[in-house]
């Protein structure tokens, strides 16, 4: 449903004609562009409410005085109406919302399915059969419910290419952390119950778990099996054991602790996570709030948005009331399937959490706030340095990494007024040219990198920064002349300065000019800032590069190793780091390998003195 595109929108009569059943409503300018997108429990109510005579602050008002036309989306539920409202911001990013900004990947742990499960950390897509138990504050909350599974469980962690070729028990199994399925220590129904028991106690049911182990121990006392009774017991004793600690208001907690703290219009939420009574640590977000002021209004789009993709706890405690708390609550327990509360008047030891998450949110703004000015500061240094008329909205930096010309990869960083964006970081493996020719590899790079924006009206930057001196520089000019990138797009050169010191960098201009700016210049620290990214980011692609290559290399120089054992050996072990963690009798029992050339593959790849070829 819609309104006519008129700048003199009647929204009393728009929404006057909607229903009152859920849904999201998205409001656009004259030129189409979007606005706003908001949710409701009741459409014609929340649009009404807009264009009715209560007080509004000055950004609503700028913002409705845009408003050409609107439209709706009715949904079943109101937690449909919450996850379409999130799908909408992320996808369109309107111009009024807050917008949670997080380009780090949320960690979380990994029970894959399969006949002997593992269980891991993992971050990214979810790709792998399983069960995924989070998201995780931090990794290091990760790393630590890792240790505490392997000591209560003996859950094996090891990748499936060490797994399969294992033939006797890791030092995992030796310090008690392990039950060794890799050689048939364990039987499977019994590491099968273990793995049952971890995720009953990954999934917060911990009570359930240990009253469940206590009828276990009950039974194997009564049919006189002591020694599994006692292991049980154990058990039982070391998940009481950490309950003891970590219960808040005497129960093993299930919740979100959330503050917001604001300066103008920069804002910091602060997650204190809990799980099963465990803290699980801290994180900080900075969402971007497109001129709004209001911590309620920013800690509510946060829960909004944040809860859209994570699987919320049964508590969420907030620093304040937010808007439409009832509408989330209800579109937050349907999408859970159970109940979900949002809670802000509490007492006791929540109320100290709340108190702990409001502190260190404020701190953090501190922190983020000094950075941004400092970041504000060099931008404009920059922007006087070069000339100018605004600050850099949008920085990139190519660098090229290579050793003696092997494995040449060329990186792409990109920045804008707020620091790295990494979502748009790129890697180009560079072929086809002379091994050791910069100029080339950097030619190609920019021409693969830019090619496409002109054919697909990509965004440009406004600053173009090549780590290099003037051939690269000149080459980088001549790639983006050919593609008829002319004009808007401003060229440094970043030549290394006397002895590669820091701050004593000579930056070239196009027209040939050089500058040394000196180590204290803000300008310079900020291109330092994106060129060190650069190189780290190219070093690293290049390396993994390297590494692959000389390891595939490696195989395909040793005698008797054609394209068919090859492919043999990488399926066996599931890769090349599964087949150098491997023994040269694990690796004589690939099909096609005898014992001899088994010795001569495990000394190559370790770079031990290769015995004389034999008959294979």
């Amino acid at each position: 449903m819609s309104g006519t595109n008129k700048v003199d929108f009647d929204g009393k009569a728009f929404a006057a004609g909607l229903s009152t059943a859920p849904g999201v409503y998205r409001m656009y300018a004259a030129d189409d562009s979007l606005l706003y997108v908001g949710k409701a429990g009741a459409l014609r109510k929340r649009v009404s409410s807009y264009f009715s005579n209560t007080p509004k602050t000055p950004r609503t008002l700028a913002m409705l005085a845009q408003v050409a036309r609107m439209d709706v989306t009715v949904t079943r539920t109101e937690g449909e109406a919450l996850l379409l409202e999130n799908q909408l911001i992320k996808s369109l990013l309107p111009r009024y919302n807050v917008l949670l900004r997080d380009d780090k990947s949320y960690p979380y742990v990994l029970l894959t399915q399969e006949t002997w499960p593992r269980i891991a950390l993992h971050r990214g897509p979810r790709a792998v059969p399983g069960r995924y138990f989070g998201p995780y504050p931090s990794v290091t909350a990760v790393r630590d419910t890792l240790n505490l599974m392997q000591k209560l469980f003996k859950i094996r962690n090891c990748e499936d290419s060490v797994f399969r070729n294992r033939t006797r028990p890791c030092l995992q199994y030796q310090i008690g952390r392990c039950s060794a399925p890799c050689v048939d220590l364990v039987a499977q129904a019994e590491y099968a119950e273990s793995v049952r028991r971890a995720s009953l106690f990954l999934d917060g049911r911990s009570d359930e778990l240990t009253g469940e182990l206590n009828g276990a121990m009950e039974a194997a006392s009564a049919r006189l099996d002591f020694e599994q009774a006692a292991r049980l017991r154990d058990l039982v004793g070391s998940i009481r054991s950490l309950q003891a600690r970590q219960y808040v208001d005497g129960h093993a907690a299930d919740l979100d602790v959330l503050a917001c703290a604001m300066q103008g219009s920069t804002a910091c939420v602060l997650l204190l996570a809990f799980r099963d009574g465990r803290n699980l640590g801290t994180r900080t977000f900075f969402p971007k709030t497109n001129g709004e002021d209001s911590a309620e209004e920013v800690l509510g789009a946060f829960v909004s948005q944040y809860y859209a993709e994570q699987l919320p706890p049964r508590e969420i405690l907030l620093d304040r009331e937010i808007p439409e708390s009832a509408l989330i609550e209800s579109a937050l327990t349907a999408a859970a399937g159970r109940k979900v509360q949002l809670k802000w008047n509490v007492r006791s030891e929540r109320a100290g959490y709340l108190d702990l998450a409001k502190r260190n949110a404020e701190i953090a703004l501190v922190t983020e706030v000094s950075s941004r000015n400092a970041q504000t500061a060099r931008s404009e240094a920059l922007r006087e340095m070069l000339g100018l008329s605004e600050p850099a909205r949008r920085i990139e930096c190519f660098d090229i990494s290579h050793t003696m010309g092997e494995a040449t990869v060329a990186s792409c960083v990109v920045f804008d007024a707020n620091g790295p964006v990494r979502g748009q970081y790129r890697r180009y493996n560079i072929t086809g040219i002379e091994p050791g020719d910069d100029y080339a590899a950097m030619r190609q790079a920019i021409e693969r990198r830019f090619r496409r924006a002109v054919e697909e009206g990509g965004v440009l930057p406004d600053v173009l920064l090549i780590d290099g001196g003037a051939g690269q520089l000149a080459q980088a000019k001549s790639a983006l002349a050919d593609l008829g990138v002319d004009g808007g797009v401003v060229l440094v050169g970043v030549a290394k300065g006397e002895e590669r010191r820091a701050g004593h960098e000579t930056l070239i201009l196009e027209n040939g000019r050089e500058i040394r700016p000196g180590a204290a210049s803000p300008a310079l620290q900020l291109i330092q800032q994106v060129r060190d990214e650069a190189h780290r980011f190219a070093i690293t692609g290049h390396r993994g590069k390297r590494q692959k290559a000389r390891m595939t290399s490696k195989l395909e120089d040793i005698a008797g190793i054609g394209p068919r054992r090859r492919a043999s050996l990488l399926k066996h072990f599931g890769g090349l780091a599964g087949l150098k963690a491997a023994g040269a009798d694990e690796i004589a029992r690939v099909d096609g390998i005898n014992a001899a050339l088994a010795e001569r593959i495990y000394a190559n790849l370790h770079g031990l003195p290769t015995p004389n070829a034999g008959n294979e």
